[in-house]
Parts: structure tokens; C-alpha cells; sequence
């Protein structure tokens, strides 16, 4: 077993070209306790950043004051996304102002699967939280989220895997649970599915030896994540929105309705801003944001290509994402070149996070669900934040009415697919047109981590019981 290192090779950003600062890699960076993400900091070792090729043009960073009707902050999915719809639905010409690379966070260093869902919440958990009306409302808005990421894969060469996800019992007790959430999705949202003995699934799709039986829901794509971002800012800039890496914001005052957002490069003056910023959030950036997001670690691996003798000893039959059922769930899929991904929850925090145990861990998942993978090589192995919201449910909102200032954040590691659609829906609010956006994640603000403090005790808490619950149990 070993642990690749990878060269990212046609990467380089125009930042470095015209001679920046450091922009070496963190692997400690930690959004709780770090000043900021950095400016033009190079990708986290990803297999995505290895094999997304050249980088579009961008607009470089800010070099000189500037004033614009919108400014983003944040160059994920979301902020690309938000400027793409403001320049195509709303003719508004945004400007996006990324602190390092374009996606360098959250958007480029996910699993790629594309779930039709949001947050951490089952549709279940929807009728419980807010009655049925309500959760129907809900299904239809995550629907169509999904159509409008397919709509945009369908313009982008991300390498896109349709067909479907599958929600892998774990334990064979899981079933009676799936069983009971495929039952709501038919008679309450008419949203099909098929529940599938660990037999039929194994035989059929793929032999994970830890699967007790599996849900198959027709709606998921697993895409290239850093490959569908280019295609993002293409699509943006093409529409008239202007893409500045390497310009995190480090400075913000509101000064007669403008917002003054102080670049190293130069102040953009703008009539309203939209945060996109989801883990990555620098402390202090604004004070509707404070405590509102819990960072929390992923891990990921690629392997080598498999073997067709390795292919035919895992069963895979498929490539479409897989999500396992742990609390501390494991996700993965085959790669169109034959690799295994894998991730699953890591450290606590940014300094712990190198720690080879956290690399074991995953590697021992792998092995667990297939062992016929022993001793495989990892090619590529990397981790990144998650933005988790208190309720685990994201938010699109303005905090304050009287103020021009937006975001959407905390999709809780479901951000993939509904980070297009809380970008339309972010232009909507931006463009003065969210007055039909009646849903709760439209119409409150994130809520306030008790204890904030205090946060990563209890987040050390609730993974000792997770752990039990999940494997022990």
C-alpha cells in the first residue's frame, strides 16, 4: 500500500504567472483557527486537480479599485453558479472574487456525487420537521435543483456517471429503516425507488462485502469535480460575469449602502454582495455569518486502475454513486478509468488532519468492503472541509432586509447537484426577485452552534457515538 503524490500539471494559475506570494499547499489549514484560506494557494493533492487539464481563462486577480453592482465572494459551485444566472436570467454582470484558485475548497475536492437531495436530512425527516405541505414543497424545490444540475452537466465535459444512487445498508438492521424511507418516497412524495436484497444487489451491481441489502433511487450522477467547475466559469464568464482568483477579501466596511471589499490587489466597490464561501468562510468575514457553519474534515483516496481480474473479484458492474448508511458514512464509486474513490469522515481539526491514522481509516474501508483490494495502491489521497449547518439544512437568505447582503451555504456534504440551483436561487434573492421563495431555507437564517466554543468537544463526543452506534450495534 502507498500513498501517491501527485504533480498538477497545466495548473498553474495566473496568479503565479504574473509572480504572487507563497501559495504552497496548506494540509493544516483549519477554518476555525486560521486568519484566512490564504491567497492563491495551489489545489489540494486531488485526483481531480491531477486530471481536470488546463484551466480556463480567468480574469486574474484584482489589481485596482473597482466598482460593480454585485460582488461574490467565493469561486466554488455556488458563487460560479450565482453569477452565471445573474448574468443569464437577470442581466446582472457580477463580479466573483475568489481567494485562491477557482474551487479551490469544497468544490474540488468532494466525491462528485451529484444526489437529488440537499443537507443531511432524509425526505422523512422533511414531513417530521415541517409537516407534509411543506416537504412536498421541499421535494419539488430539490427536484428541480437536480434538473438544473443536469441541464449544466449536459454543457460541460465533467465525465458525468447517470444512472442512479445507491443508499448501502451496512448493517442488515439498516433495512427495516430503508424500507420505511422508500415507503414515504412512494405514498407521500410518488418518488420511485427499489429496495434490494444484499443478494440481488451484490450479484447485480457490485460485491461489497459489508452490504446487507441496498435502496436504488433513479435520480444521481457522479461527475469530475474540478472539470464541472471549469465548465462553470466558461459558462460564466461567456455570459458576462468576471472571474478574479487569487483576491480574498480582507477587509469589509459598509459605507452608505456600498460594500467596500478590500482585496491585497485594490477595494471593489459593490451595491450588493452574495457569500459563497461554505466552509471555507475566513473568520470575521461578516458578523451574520458568526458561528453559523461547523467545518468539518472529509477524507479521500483514489486508487490505481483496477484489474479486470481485480473488476470481476469486486463484482463492479456499475458506476453509479454509492453512499453507505453509516452516520459517518462511507461514499464511493468506480472511476471511467477503472479506479476506486472512496471518502468518509476525518479529523477534527486542520492539525490533526495529516495524521496517518485518518489514512488507515479509510484504507481499512476500502478493505472491508472489498478484500479483494488488499495491498492496492493508492494513487491519490487528500481531505477538505464540509460545511455543516446547526439543523442540517442548507440556507439561502438575506440576514438583514435593510442590508444588500446574501449567501448560501451549509449543504452538509450535499452540495454537489443543489449548489446550481441555491446559485439561481441566490441571483433570484440578489436580483430582487426571491419574494416566491417561501420554504424555510429560504426564509430563516442559518442557526447559531450552541456552545461555539465548545463545538469540536462535542463534535469528539458525537463521533465516539457514532462510531459505537454504527459498528458496534
Amino acid at each position: 500500500m502507498k500513498h501517491g503524490v501527485i504533480h498538477l500539471e497545466g495548473a498553474e494559475s495566473s496568479f503565479e504567472r504574473r509572480g504572487g506570494n507563497d501559495t504552497r499547499y496548506d494540509p493544516t489549514y483549519d477554518p476555525l483557527v486560521s486568519p484566512g484560506p490564504g491567497q492563491g494557494k495551489q489545489y489540494a493533492p486531488t485526483y481531480w486537480a491531477a486530471t481536470a487539464g488546463t484551466a480556463p481563462p480567468d480574469d486574474g486577480p484584482v489589481t485596482q479599485d473597482m466598482d460593480v453592482d454585485v460582488a461574490i465572494i467565493g469561486g466554488g459551485y455556488t458563487g460560479l453558479c450565482t453569477a452565471l444566472f445573474l448574468a443569464r436570467e437577470h442581466g446582472i454582470k457580477a463580479v466573483v472574487l475568489e481567494a485562491n484558485r477557482v474551487s479551490w475548497g469544497c468544490s474540488s475536492r468532494n466525491g462528485g456525487q451529484g444526489q437529488n437531495a440537499s443537507g443531511r436530512l432524509s425526505r422523512s425527516q422533511w414531513v417530521e420537521r415541517w409537516g407534509k405541505d411543506v416537504a412536498l414543497k421541499m421535494h419539488d424545490e430539490i427536484a428541480q435543483g437536480f434538473e438544473t444540475f443536469k441541464s449544466l452537466v449536459a454543457m460541460i465535459d465533467c465525465d458525468p456517471q447517470p444512472g442512479g444512487h445507491f443508499l448501502i445498508a451496512h448493517r442488515p438492521r439498516i433495512m427495516e429503516k430503508l424500507a420505511a424511507e422508500a415507503k414515504v418516497w412512494k405514498d407521500v412524495f410518488g418518488y420511485p425507488s427499489e429496495l434490494m436484497s444484499a443478494e440481488a444487489f451484490r450479484s447485480e451491481y457490485v460485491n461489497d462485502a459489508e452490504a446487507a441489502g441496498a435502496l436504488h433511487e433513479p435520480e444521481g450522477i457522479g461527475i469530475h469535480p474540478l472539470k464541472l467547475a471549469y465548465g462553470y466559469v466558461r459558462l460564466a464568464r461567456e455570459a458576462g460575469a468576471k472571474v478574479h482568483p487569487a483576491s480574498p477579501v480582507i477587509g469589509w466596511e459598509t459605507v452608505k449602502g456600498v460594500h467596500h471589499l478590500r482585496t491585497p490587489g485594490g477595494i471593489v466597490r459593490a451595491r450588493a454582495v452574495g457569500i459563497a464561501t461554505g466552509a471555507y468562510t475566513a473568520p470575521g468575514l461578516h458578523p451574520s455569518l458568526h458561528s453559523k457553519v461547523m467545518p468539518i474534515l472529509s477524507n479521500s483516496m483514489v486508487t490505481r486502475p483496477l484489474t479486470k481480474a481485480e473488476l470481476d473479484a469486486c463484482n463492479f458492474r456499475t458506476h453509479q454513486v454509492l453512499t453507505d448508511t453509516r452516520t459517518l458514512r462511507f461514499y464511493y464509486r468506480l472511476l471511467p478509468d477503472n479506479r476506486v474513490q472512496i471518502g468518509s469522515r476525518s479529523a477534527i481539526t486542520g492539525r490533526d488532519a495529516p495524521n496517518p491514522q485518518h489514512y488507515e481509516l479509510l484504507v481499512h474501508g476500502l478493505q472491508r468492503k472489498f478484500p479483494a483490494l488488499q495491498g492496492i495502491d493508492i494513487d491519490y489521497s487528500w481531505w477538505g472541509w464540509v460545511d455543516v449547518s446547526h439543523d442540517m439544512m442548507p440556507r439561502v437568505f438575506q440576514p438583514d432586509p435593510k442590508e444588500s447582503v446574501f449567501y448560501a451555504l451549509g449543504y452538509g456534504g450535499n452540495g454537489v447537484s443543489y449548489s446550481s440551483q441555491a446559485g439561481r436561487r441566490l441571483a433570484e434573492r440578489i436580483a430582487g426577485k426571491g419574494a416566491q421563495q417561501t420554504l424555510p431555507i429560504f426564509t430563516s437564517p442559518l442557526p447559531p452552534h450552541m456552545f461555539a466554543p465548545f463545538r469540536r468537544v462535542g463534535q469528539r463526543m458525537l463521533y465516539h457515538w457514532y462510531f459505537l452506534r454504527d459498528e458496534q450495534r
